[in-house]
């Protein structure tokens, strides 16, 4: 059973770190998953509020009561009152240093409209991938759709390293081989909620994160 790394915690809510590889929820061919770490641990069990890709490493957030989990939901949900920051190492460089995307998404068959708010943090090269150009961008989420980030970064020509399902494969095969990368560098980095509580929660970046930001420049 994988140990947890909590960031915080009261008396209703738990945010922990999740790590890249645990999924979420359980269900069909999920060995194991956040919620059963969490029944086995916690009593009673604390309840799921939202979700984080199985690949996506970092901040998540999950309620102890009932009344907790319909303020969350609602307050990370339908009324989007919480701010939600990622990070990201894609490949290139957006056109602008600052921007959002709002390429619609398919959704179960239906066209979404969505919306991704991206800053440039640093950019650099990888010498050991023939000088590869690569980009850190800070994200906020202005919609909550399926695989959002990795998608509009997709379609906006910085696909994020490692993505195996939006991202560029034969460019994730090389960077395997030259640059050690074996994970999504997709990881959920802020949780901020001023409305009805005070709350604002960091989650480090993981250790494989490291490698492209000593070749900043």
């Amino acid at each position: 059973m994988k140990k947890l790394e909590i960031l915080h915690e009261n008396d209703v809510l738990l945010i922990i770190n999740k790590p890249a590889g645990l999924a979420v929820q359980g269900g069909k061919g999920v060995k194991s998953s956040l919620d059963q770490i969490l029944a086995k641990i916690r009593n009673p069990p604390p309840l799921l509020v939202h979700r984080l890709d199985k690949d996506t490493s970092g901040v998540i957030l999950v309620a102890k009561t009932k009344k907790a989990a319909s303020l969350f939901s609602r307050l990370l949900g339908t009324n989007r009152k919480a701010v939600k920051q990622y990070i990201a190492v894609c490949s290139g460089i957006p056109k602008e240093n600052k921007g959002s995307i709002t390429e619609d998404l398919l959704i179960h068959g239906k066209m979404k409209k969505s919306e991704t708010v991206f800053r440039v943090i640093k950019t650099g090269n990888i010498a050991s991938a023939d000088n590869l150009v690569f980009s850190i961008l800070e994200l906020e989420l202005g919609t909550g759709r399926m695989h959002q980030i990795r998608r509009h970064l997709a379609l906006n020509g910085t696909p994020v390293f490692g993505d195996d399902k939006y991202g560029d494969f034969a460019l994730n095969k090389k960077l395997r081989k030259t640059a050690g990368l074996n994970r999504l560098l997709l990881h959920a980095s802020r949780l901020v909620i001023n409305d009805e509580i005070n709350l604002d929660v960091h989650a480090p970046l993981p250790d494989y994160f490291h490698p492209f930001y000593s070749a900043l420049t």
